[in-house]
């Protein structure tokens, strides 16, 4: 199963390097974004899941178990979103997934701060609760083992080259 999720913070470069695949080769990969079935306001998580956080983690299982069938077909797939690393985990367990390749895709807090002010012109997201997001996503990755991949010097066809390496691994 050739399977690759990318998760990070907003601002890590994430979603660029996922587009850029999709656009580049779209006859290679499928790729697929968490946000893509919608984010609902706050009060429907609450009313729904009980949290925002459980909401991510109902929605994260979902994906992993949708995403396992579209793997099984033999194209490799990646799949992008700001997932917490121990949701993805149980997801991938879940849905008796044991071959994937998880990336935590991060950048220092300057770099994100100005991607997020500058390059998609939401200023108000280069916030405190951001970047404490971006180190409790890091902590998690080192207590998961998963890679941190990080972009803040780096190219988008760099990164993008980086992930394609993984996809092709994941697919051989």
């Amino acid at each position: 199963m050739g399977l690759i999720v990318l998760t990070g913070a907003s601002g890590s470069g994430k979603t660029a390097i996922a587009d850029a695949i999709a656009e580049r080769y779209p006859n290679d990969f499928a790729v697929y974004r968490f946000d893509s079935i919608g984010v609902p306001p706050v009060d429907v998580m609450m009313r729904d899941h009980g949290s925002p956080e459980a909401w991510q983690r109902d929605k994260t299982i979902e994906w992993m178990a949708n995403l396992a069938k579209v793997a099984q077909s033999g194209k490799p797939v990646l799949f992008e979103g700001q997932m917490r690393i121990s949701f993805i985990a149980e997801a991938a367990a879940a849905a008796d997934i044991a071959d994937y390749k998880l990336l935590l895709v991060d950048c220092d807090d300057s770099t994100r701060a100005e991607r997020l002010a500058v390059g998609r012109g939401q200023p108000e997201l280069a916030n405190k609760d951001m970047m404490n997001w971006a180190a409790y996503l890091r902590g998690e990755a080192v207590r998961h083992g998963c890679e941190i991949f990080d972009t803040s010097q780096l190219s988008l066809d760099q990164c993008v080259e980086h992930v394609l390496e993984h996809l092709h691994r994941q697919s051989s």
